[in-house]
């Protein structure tokens, strides 16, 4: 109660909660606008279920999608040209790695080009969109199929993209939390009353008047859905709390004492690259059916795009014409997460860099010598606690999709329990940090402004 209290007293918290819910409203009434010249067919809803690309390119897009809005790319794109430049950079484009090590100035102009490749992929990308709408029959119809037509439309819908990653850039700035995150979670905790209520009526509603077995098994699906909920938010918040401390002694001067050691710590999140290893292995794994898409009908319906769905089992040819299945996009993406998470904890933490400072400051690390040593210390720490971090990643996004192969007998109403509550369990203790230190940084100014 005492921090709800503080936070009602704070005045510039009040402002930036208060901007936040705004821009947030705007962009749920984007979200709803259907782009112009475009009907929505009964079959949208059950394009939107599942794992196939489309829902994942919904849930990136912050809910948009599910009403082929002004706002359906939403910040995907931004999302995918960040990878790629992220990439890049990486020793692979010198320009970009010079780039990286030029500060602010070079971070700008990263962050510039990044946007310039997300409005290209954003063309791109509402082209795919259009083209695996109309292979599914009753989902999207245009009403006018000429060239100017797709014309206007990808234009209409670049332009939104650009509008919420302005919107994302205003909550960075003036609001609270990262943009690019609240947007997606707005769109996901929209939709989560839907999806609990869809899973009660499937599971309680529809068996009400049958035998006592059926509403029995019902009860115990629905239960085991609330629960799976819970343990998920429990083990999240765990994960996304937990740390490794590597004691730090820096040496200092204090009164008439020569040397005074004073110990501090080092803290090493397990999961320093939070909820992006999720997102970017979301991405990722919508490309191919996009690509297909521009292809041909046939190819974005092709049966081998069933190896990306991580949510069911693929058929492969076996001995004699037999067959056998294999869950190849839930190996798929498990493999992408564990990958971007070392990856994006790499690019968080710089052993390196942090062993330099440690010599700058006359910092050590007990029992390690300064330089190298403490370098190659940091690093083996940052790579087993990345690990673990990435296992648990990939464990909470493969929990709802091996219940949903398992106990739910293919019915996919659980299957975005994992990556969709890592963003939103991420984004809100993101949220609770940052407005405590809002809090706490009031405070200080306001002792300081007491004693002077």
């Amino acid at each position: 109660m005492k921090k709800i209290a503080a936070i009602f007293k704070n005045k510039e918290v009040i402002n930036r909660i208060v901007f936040t819910i705004m821009i947030l409203l705007v962009f749920r009434i984007g979200a709803a606008i259907t782009v112009p010249g475009v009907t929505l067919g009964e079959n949208i809803s059950n394009a939107m279920s599942g794992t196939s690309a489309l829902s994942l390119m919904n849930l990136l897009g912050g809910g948009g999608l599910q009403n082929f809005s002004i706002f359906a790319l939403g910040v995907s794109p931004y999302i995918t040209a960040q990878i790629i430049v992220q990439l890049l950079s990486m020793d692979v484009l010198p320009a970009l790695s010079e780039l990286r090590k030029q500060g602010e100035a070079g971070r700008k102009k990263i962050e510039l080009s990044t946007r310039y490749l997300a409005l290209m992929l954003g063309a791109v990308q509402a082209y795919g969109i259009i083209k695996m709408f109309e292979s599914q029959p009753g989902t999207v119809t245009l009403n006018d199929t000429s060239f100017w037509s797709y014309t206007y439309i990808i234009l209409i819908m670049m332009a939104g993209s650009m509008l919420v990653m302005w919107l994302g850039d205003q909550i960075t700035s003036k609001g609270i939390g990262n943009g690019i995150s609240m947007i997606i979670f707005a769109g996901i905790v929209a939709d989560l009353p839907n999806q609990i209520m869809g899973a009660f009526n499937k599971w309680i509603t529809l068996n009400q008047g049958k035998e006592a077995t059926y509403m029995i098994q019902g009860v115990f699906q629905f239960a085991t859905y609330i629960v799976c909920f819970l343990l998920i938010i429990a083990f999240i918040t765990f994960l996304e709390m937990a740390k490794r401390k590597i004691p730090v002694q820096s040496a200092g001067r204090s009164g008439n004492n020569p040397k005074m050691s004073q110990a501090s710590y080092l803290p090493i999140k397990i999961n320093s690259a939070g909820v992006i290893p999720v997102i970017f292995a979301s991405s990722i794994m919508m490309v191919p059916s996009i690509i297909a898409s521009f292809i041909s009908a046939d190819a974005a319906n092709a049966s081998w795009l069933g190896i990306f769905n991580y949510s069911t089992m693929f058929e492969m040819p076996g001995i004699n014409g037999s067959t056998w299945s294999m869950p190849w996009g839930l190996l798929i993406y498990i493999t992408l997460i564990i990958v971007f998470a070392f990856f994006y904890s790499q690019m968080q933490i710089n052993p390196s860099q942090l062993a330099e400072n440690f010599q700058k400051n006359g910092s050590y690390i007990p029992g390690v010598r300064p330089g190298n040593e403490t370098e190659r210390y940091i690093k083996k720490v940052v790579n087993r606690i990345t690990c673990i971090g990435a296992l648990a990643l990939a464990f909470i996004s493969a929990l709802p999709v091996v219940l949903t192969l398992t106990i739910f007998q293919g019915d996919s109403t659980l299957a975005f329990g994992g990556s969709g509550l890592i963003i939103v369990v991420g984004v809100c203790i993101e949220l609770k940090k940052q407005v405590e230190g809002l809090i706490a940084g009031k405070a200080y100014d306001k002792d300081l402004a007491e004693r002077g």
